[in-house]
């Protein structure tokens, strides 16, 4: 990854993927801080929140959706599972696949951080008035686009 850019004349600035990586730093380190007396990681968090949007999912689709590897997921799976904040059950129509559901546990803690969450979220776009932050949501949203082609 390309940590500088620089134009002639002009002061050297990091590159736009050296500042995505950063805010997703610190946005992982925030959440890992307002997540830890809950037992759960950020990622394990994502995965929730991504069950709390389409329950039902195949630890492959959700590792997908999270944004992990499978191999992550299945222990990431395992440990949402003791934890008693989601359930694998059978697939009606594939006997062979198991399908994963928050349980009222995990729906619970969702609910609980809901408004810490959204207030880290605030804070990060707290400069931004609401036409620059929905374009703002845009831009990343056509980013992530544009990378998964």
């Amino acid at each position: 990854m390309r940590r500088v850019t620089t134009t002639p004349g002009a002061q050297p600035r990091p590159s736009l993927l050296y500042a995505v990586k950063q805010v997703e730093l610190i946005v992982r380190s925030r959440l890992d801080e307002l997540l830890r007396d809950s037992g759960v990681t950020a990622l394990q968090y994502t995965a929730l929140t991504v069950l709390a949007t389409r329950d039902g999912l195949t630890s492959a689709e959700l590792a997908r959706n999270s944004f992990v590897t499978p191999q992550a997921m299945a222990d990431l799976v395992t440990a949402l599972e003791r934890a008693g904040l989601i359930v694998r059950d059978r697939d009606p129509h594939n006997r062979r696949q198991l399908l994963i559901a928050l349980t009222p546990a995990g729906h619970d803690l969702l609910a609980r951080y809901a408004a810490p969450v959204a207030a880290i979220e605030e804070r990060m776009v707290r400069g931004l008035d609401d036409d620059e932050r929905e374009r703002f949501r845009s831009f990343l949203n056509a980013a992530r686009a544009s990378l998964a082609q």
